[in-house]
């Protein structure tokens, strides 16, 4: 029908009961158990069907039972509770007179997804996981952070499997009316709306609110009817296939992200890009900086880039963004003359080096050349990506790339089970979250009865086996299964059973397979008599990743076999929720991705905070987690260039270690109906979890390492007119145009050895600097232990003084060497500008003897 308006229409709340609005439109209630239990006790079997939304659940409650609730004088004191506890952690306001912040400095948190709660699905899998527990982190701690996103009307594809177990994908359209959003106003109460350029002209997008607790989360949607519809479907899906489409949601997010903000009066003290596709915010952050202070392009090129966080989530080249130059050219000619610079200057910011004029612009490389600070999500993805992204300082050594790491964290309260939960608020206090890793609340875990905790994890485990069922028969429904089927359904899994769990974005590297390489052994294992096993799949592909289809097809297959259909299963449409259940009620997360492709991996943190022990291939966290009392490992940290030989190995290696090793663990030593180590090794799990991987505990990193530092800098960047920044503009320009000047003569030492520990000896070179002075570089001797011939297995760096001028620009470069340990040792010397890190690891500016 055409012409057709449209209302929406709400239940009537008493106003005793008002605050049950309040509440459902803030996503906090959705990792506060009390929150939770209040909408659940007005009527369980409706939230189910509500799927824990909160607003949907609202409209199914009739007008009579809302008004026996605004009489009920339990349910209105659980309300009262829950709603003091709202306001003092989300209401509250937080005096910032003292914030390195400022009073008003805020944190831009730019992703292209985010997973906060299930009802709000503008998520595809960890990353957007990842942001979700990085907001709520944020809110917990008062870090005055706000979110930057888009609005996807159809969001990510729901999952079912045909007949032949191949994945099927299915976009459904969001209703926005149940979810809780809010039109963004600005100061004046008028409804924000942004426009950027494209290749058919103006795209507008309008800009949503989410709270999610003190955090608001800012959404962009092109859904409108003054767009084409070409332009409206750019927020139709998450991670579109088309490369135009992708690229203009990229453009959207980064060029109207930074426009929203700046419509609603925010000026971000610090932007943090969760991933490349979020880098041109820099582009349109670079034109903002220029026209609030007065700088011109190269002063606010030494701003943006020191007021900046970069976080990169992938060791997979694929999983780069990189557009052809052609196709980017349109979007960036109306930010010429604001930034007074051409589109090929502004294309190079993010082009590979030795790319040319006409090569891709890589959103890594853009990102990367936009922000100081660069960071990868755990120690060894940190070591993976300086290795990957080396070219773009040559001629630096590996370790020394600007590249760091901060390791993921996991919110506890969304992922902990409602048992734990109890149990971790009675041993641990209420707040045993915000700072987990605090001595007094680790040494409290040894104080939880094993048969409390045995218990409790036992209880998880059977509300994981009922939704398990009920999935199934679901979908026995669905492919209008045979009755034996659907019967077997009604009673697959056993409650008594050790049970494994794999649950991850079907990518062929994640190897979910692996368990399957010996199906006769892992048959075997199944169906022990004694010790018998059972395993829960879940997991999608992406629409276009074939082999990653093909592998859920393999383990449906398997599934199927009679003989093991009873204890095998695989969940279709894994998400948060699914997610919820798996992490809690398993008793073995496994986790087998061929190293170092993995780069994190945050589903075994929330398993192991929940007490479930990890198996897995030390790859991402788990080389940090991992310690033979807390789990176990699949290998030593080998990596292999055949792949077959490696699947061979490490299959093996997984078998045995479940024969030997976990189902024993799982099944001996029992206490009563308590397996003593397993419970120990729990634990440990939990104690490792709190300790090292709470979202709360990241957050303070990111503070301390970049945060703190960017908002500092930009004070001392802007005071005085920009005095300092364009001081470096100015310099930054001198030692670019000079550095080609510089040689240095091979140095030499006093002597020439051998030599014992404790000795010393001195270290010359001849420095020919041009036109540059001593004050403006540094000159460093470079040695270490030798790994070969001309490569060393460690670094250490020593300043060397000038001992004498020479004049017309030579200098005499001198130190002493002490000998500290035995070894084969090699050494050079190099000449690097002296300045901050954003000077020092300007690339080009490093010369070598």
């Amino acid at each position: 029908m055409n012409h057709l308006q449209t209302f929406q229409v709400y239940p009537k709340i008493p106003e005793p009961l008002s605050f049950l609005e309040t509440l459902s439109r803030n996503i906090w209630w959705s990792w506060n158990r009390d929150a939770v239990d209040l909408f659940r006790r007005i009527e369980p079997r409706l939230w189910e069907m509500a799927e824990q939304n909160p607003i949907v659940f609202l409209t199914y409650i009739t007008q009579k039972r809302l008004e026996e609730l605004s009489k009920d004088k339990s349910f209105l004191a659980h309300q009262e509770r829950v709603k003091v506890s709202f306001e003092n952690r989300v209401c509250k306001p937080v005096d910032r007179s003292g914030s390195p912040y400022g009073e008003d400095g805020k944190i831009a948190y730019f992703s292209m997804e985010f997973g906060v709660h299930e009802s709000l699905p503008l998520f595809a899998g960890g990353l957007g996981i990842l942001s979700g527990d990085h907001l709520k982190a944020a809110s917990n701690k008062s870090v005055p952070l706000i979110g930057m996103g888009l609005l996807y009307h159809r969001g990510y594809f729901h999952q079912f499997l045909d007949q032949d177990g191949m994945q099927q994908d299915d976009y459904r359209e969001i209703n926005f009316y149940h979810l809780p959003l809010e039109r963004a106003k600005n100061s004046a109460g008028e409804e924000v709306e942004v426009s950027i350029y494209g290749p058919e002209g103006e795209i507008y997008a309008t800009v949503w609110k989410v709270m999610v607790g003190r955090i608001p989360l800012y959404l962009l949607d092109t859904n409108l009817a003054k767009n084409p519809p070409e332009i409206r479907e750019i927020t139709a899906r998450l991670y579109a296939g088309d490369p135009k489409v992708r690229l203009t949601q990229e453009f959207l997010l980064g060029v109207g992200g930074m426009r929203a903000l700046e419509a609603l009066n925010i000026y971000p003290t610090v932007c943090h890009m969760n991933e490349g596709h979020s880098a041109f915010a820099s582009l349109e952050r670079i034109a903002q900086t220029m026209s609030r202070y007065n700088v011109d392009l190269d002063t606010a090129l030494e701003i943006v880039p020191r007021t900046t966080i970069f976080t990169t989530h992938t060791p997979v080249a694929a999983g780069y963004d990189e557009f052809p130059a052609e196709l980017v050219k349109p979007f960036l000619r109306p930010l010429q003359e604001r930034l007074h610079a051409t589109d090929t200057e502004i294309l190079s910011w993010g082009q590979p080096v030795g790319s040319g004029p006409d090569g891709p612009l890589s959103m890594f490389v853009l990102a990367l050349q936009m922000a100081q600070y660069c960071n990868g999500v755990s120690r060894l993805h940190g070591k993976v990506a300086r290795r990957m992204w080396a070219d773009v300082w040559p001629n630096k050594p590996e370790n020394e790339i600007p590249i760091s790491h901060i390791t993921n964290g996991v919110h506890f309260p969304t992922w902990i089970s409602y048992e734990n939960a109890a149990l971790f608020e009675r041993y641990l206090g209420p707040d045993w979250y915000i700072s987990p890793q605090r001595s007094e609340i680790i040494e409290r875990i040894d104080e939880i009865y094993k048969e409390e905790l045995w218990h409790a994890h036992g209880m998880s485990r059977s509300r994981l086996i009922r939704t398990c069922r009920k999935l199934m028969l679901k979908k026995c429904r669905r492919l209008n299964a045979s009755n034996e089927m659907t019967e077997n359904a009604k009673s697959i899994l056993d409650q008594d059973v050790l049970t494994i769990g794999f649950a991850r974005r079907f990518a062929t590297y994640k190897r979910a397979d692996l368990l399957l390489q010996d199906p006769d052994r892992l048959e075997a294992l199944i169906n022990s008599k004694t010790h018998p096993i059972q395993i829960i799949f879940a997991g999608k592909a992406h629409p276009k990743d074939n082999e990653g289809k093909e592998l859920i097809r393999r383990i449906v297959e398997f599934t199927n076999r009679p003989s093991v259909r009873h204890r095998v299963v695989f969940l279709e449409d894994y998400g948060m929720h699914m997610a919820r259940h798996l992490v809690q009620g398993v008793d073995v997360w496994l986790n087998t991705p061929r190293r170092p492709f993995e780069a994190c991996g945050t589903s075994g943190m929330k398993a192991a905070v929940n007490g479930v022990l990890n198996v897995s291939i030390l790859d991402g966290w788990w080389c940090e987690g991992y310690s033979e009392e807390r789990g176990w490992r699949i290998g030593n940290g080998e990596e292999y260039s055949d792949y077959v030989y490696q699947d061979a190995v490490e299959s093996q290696a997984l078998y045995n270690i479940l024969e030997n090793d976990v189902i024993p663990c799982f099944y001996e030593n029992m206490e009563g109906d308590v397996p003593v180590r397993w419970v120990k090794m729990m634990k440990e799990s939990i104690k490792m979890a709190m300790l090292e991987f709470s979202s709360c505990q990241m957050i303070d990193k990111y503070e301390k390492q970049f945060y703190i530092n960017a908002a500092n800098r930009l004070r001392s960047l802007v005071a005085n007119n920009a005095k300092e920044a364009r001081n470096l503009a100015i310099q930054r320009k001198r030692l670019k145009s000079l550095w080609g000047n510089i040689w240095m003569e091979t140095p030499v030492r006093d002597e020439e050895g051998p030599f014992r520990v404790g000795d010393q000896f001195s270290v010359s070179a001849d420095v020919h600097l041009g036109e540059l002075s001593p004050d403006e570089v540094e000159v460093e001797l470079y040695y270490g232990q030798l790994k070969c011939v001309d490569t060393l297995s460690s670094s250490h760096t020593q300043q060397m003084t000038v001992q004498k001028n020479r004049k017309k620009g030579h200098y005499l470069y001198t130190c002493t060497v002490t000998c500290k340990a035995s070894g084969r040792y090699g050494f050079t010397v190099r000449t690097t500008p002296k300045g901050d890190d954003r000077i020092k690891f300007t690339p080009g500016l490093l010369t070598w003897a």
